[in-house]
């Protein structure tokens, strides 16, 4: 696996700070945010100073009971190839529900959300995964999620669900220190147990990002400074094993740019003083071997093997064709017969409980639930607010309220863009905003927008003559 070295997550928000820091070896980028024939020039510029830049997936639903859609597991993959990277990024977890496995409308989560730790869960997992790895041009490594609310009826931990996961499929681990640290303060779960139960020699790279407790819930924010009980969940994985990677995340409320290189120093840190630590104990431990090598070193070679460490500031890494996986075991080349379909049920009640106002399916904390159903639709109003800025410029203070009773009665059933016209739409069948001006303008702004594709002549005079009547 190829050496990374500490990064960034590259946002367009701080693109010029990204830049200007010294010591970055590589950075990540939201792979639905970019387009492979149109790169960024900021990443263009990082990519000809020889810095890694790894593409990261957020709607590929891995977790999810469907198999993964052809046509984004080839965005994904072209991405990739025009990014130069040395491997693809997704997560465990499922981001919409429902369809021809359940009869009914499928829903969009806007979010990642937990798989239940089933073994048929198990299954549809690790063969989603042997898909998407047949069809991506690069290695994939898959990230541990934070999560809110527990299912029912789990059947093993967070550890053995990744050792097991890997074991079938070979997949490599991205493992998020804060989202451990999540799991820990909302869910019980104790780090030092996963990061002692999954093969640490898989990791691919660490994620490490802040976020806020309120009310004995911890919101993985991305928009607040690292902890020191983040930092202390990453001093612990580093003692186990040297990361080829660890990388910074911060989507939102970015601080100016001396403040996060302040982090980097001290993630760097953490790594350092936790790998010096390991090895002295190491040697204090082994020294009669007369020269044995340590399980960290053996760890670190294991990961290097076949893809040639690279040297921060040196060449890209050359992109060599995916290795063949370990050969999958005959009881687990398949789920188990209906696995697909119980799955997606589950997953469409629990989504639709979040989303649609349905009943709490049995076993779940309906308190959580209420909390994760309120981050659910803040987050929609956020991201719309950014997808389609005019919206709150129309609305004024008006468009959070406004957007916040709409998603609680109308779940998303595709992409941001589409939930923005939808709840455009909403508003104006609902004869709103009450000032004419702005409906007038909410009016001209939907019709503009809501086109499958650009209007032609004949298109652009009927609309003309659509907004001379709303003018009337």
């Amino acid at each position: 696996m190829t050496e990374l070295g500490i990064g960034i997550g590259w946002r367009p928000e701080i693109a010029d700070a990204v830049e200007g820091l010294s010591g970055i070896d590589w950075v990540e980028v939201v792979a639905e945010n970019i387009c492979a024939g149109h790169l960024p020039d900021s990443l263009t510029r990082l990519r000809e100073r020889g810095v890694t830049v790894v593409p990261h997936g957020v709607s590929l639903g891995l977790g999810g009971a469907d198999r993964p859609d052809p046509a984004r597991l080839a965005a994904l993959g072209e991405k990739a190839v025009a990014l130069g990277a040395p491997l693809v990024t997704e997560h465990i977890a499922f981001v919409r529900a429902g369809g021809p496995l359940t009869a009914t409308p499928q829903l969009e989560a806007g979010h990642l959300l937990p798989v239940p730790r089933t073994w048929d869960a198990l299954d549809v997992l690790c063969e989603n995964v042997r898909i998407a790895q047949d069809a991506l041009p690069v290695p994939l490594a898959l990230e541990n999620i934070a999560a809110l609310v527990s299912w029912p009826g789990e059947e093993m931990s967070e550890g053995r669900f990744l050792a097991e996961l890997v074991e079938r499929t070979g997949v490599r681990l991205l493992i998020d220190v804060a989202n451990l640290h999540t799991n820990h303060v909302n869910r019980g779960e104790d780090p030092a147990r996963a990061l002692s139960e999954l093969p640490v020699e898989a990791i691919a790279y660490v994620h490490v990002a802040g976020g806020v407790e309120r009310d004995g819930v911890w919101h993985d924010t991305h928009a607040h400074p690292v902890p020191g009980a983040v930092l202390d969940v990453l001093a612990d994985l580093a003692s186990r094993v040297a990361p080829p990677g660890v990388l910074l995340e911060r989507d939102d409320d970015f601080p100016p740019a001396e403040e996060l290189a302040d982090e980097l120093r001290a993630i760097r840190r953490t790594v350092t003083a936790a790998g010096a630590r390991s090895a002295a104990a190491a040697g204090r431990g082994t020294a009669h071997q007369h020269g044995a090598p340590s399980s960290r070193t053996a760890s670190r070679a294991t990961l290097l093997i076949g893809a040639g460490a690279r040297v921060s500031g040196g060449p890209m890494p050359v992109v060599a064709p995916v290795a063949p996986a370990a050969p999958v075991p005959e009881t687990a080349a398949a789920p188990a017969p209906g696995a697909r379909q119980r799955v997606a049920v589950a997953q469409a009640a629990l989504l639709s409980a979040l989303v649609a106002g349905t009943p709490v399916p049995e076993g779940f904390d309906s308190r959580r639930l209420g909390v994760q159903s309120r981050a659910l639709a803040a987050k929609r109003a956020g991201v719309v607010a950014k997808v389609a800025p005019e919206l709150p410029e129309m609305l004024g203070a008006g468009y959070r309220p406004a957007f916040l009773a709409y998603a609680r009665s109308r779940p998303m059933t595709g992409g941001y863009r589409r939930d923005a016209l939808d709840f455009a739409e909403h508003l104006l069948v609902a004869g709103r905003p009450e000032d004419p001006a702005a409906r007038r303008r909410l009016t001209e702004w939907w019709q503009d927008r809501s086109g499958s594709r650009p209007p032609g002549r004949a298109s652009r005079f009927v609309r003309a003559a659509r907004h001379a009547l709303v003018r009337k």
